[in-house]
């Protein structure tokens, strides 16, 4: 008689450390980037620190994977919220950008965990190299969405996309930032950030 042999349970490394990443934002969105430790990470998700240190070796781990996860975050928000295929290229650039705006809880804890991570890594160039190749990436999207724009017509034949594309990036990220330490309302960085879009695309967003 063949005896039952249990199979072992798959474990989804992934979804754990995705868990344990969303713990230490909860953590570093409420207490700061300071509370952020494998002890209390581990308790926020309630797991063992033994579990957390299975699959993060230090805290800079634990910080680097959570910007990974908050990145994933936003491109499938990006993928839900495009527009439909007819939409101006401008209105591609409103949407991506204004995934950077706290305009709702999820996005507010997303841009405070964002803000303690790049206070983070100011002094750890190591991880701080993370946060400028991401800045770069988006410039540089941005940018090949105005080159496109142009081609259609829908902005100035004249704009340099390379200096809007960061001018709208640093506009954004600092609205964000306005509206997170409370200068603001997200309503009115919303606002604020269409208004320069109507200035640079002759357009209503």
């Amino acid at each position: 008689m063949w005896h039952h042999v249990p199979v072992p349970k798959q474990v989804d490394h992934h979804q754990r450390r995705t868990l344990i990443a969303d713990a230490l934002m909860r953590v570093a969105a409420e207490r700061g980037v300071e509370a952020v430790s494998l002890r209390h990470v581990a308790a926020e998700a309630g797991v063992t620190s033994g579990m957390v240190q299975h699959y993060f070796r230090s805290k800079d781990e634990m910080m680097t994977f959570a910007m990974e996860v908050i990145r994933e975050k936003v491109a499938v928000r990006l993928t839900a919220d495009a527009p439909g295929g007819d939409a101006p290229v401008t209105e591609l650039v409103r949407r991506l950008l204004v995934q950077l705006l706290p305009l709702d809880e999820a996005r507010r804890t997303e841009g405070r965990v964002a803000l303690a991570f790049l206070a983070y890594a100011a002094g750890r160039p190591e991880i701080g190299a993370a946060v400028r190749t991401d800045n770069a990436r988006l410039q540089l999207l941005v940018a090949d969405h105005l080159r496109a724009a142009q081609a259609a017509g829908q902005v100035r034949a004249d704009l340099e996309p390379a200096h809007a594309a960061r001018a709208l990036t640093a506009l954004v990220e600092g609205l964000g930032m306005q509206a997170l330490s409370g200068d603001c309302s997200p309503e009115t960085a919303l606002a604020v950030f269409d208004a320069q879009l109507d200035l640079l695309f002759g357009r209503s967003a």
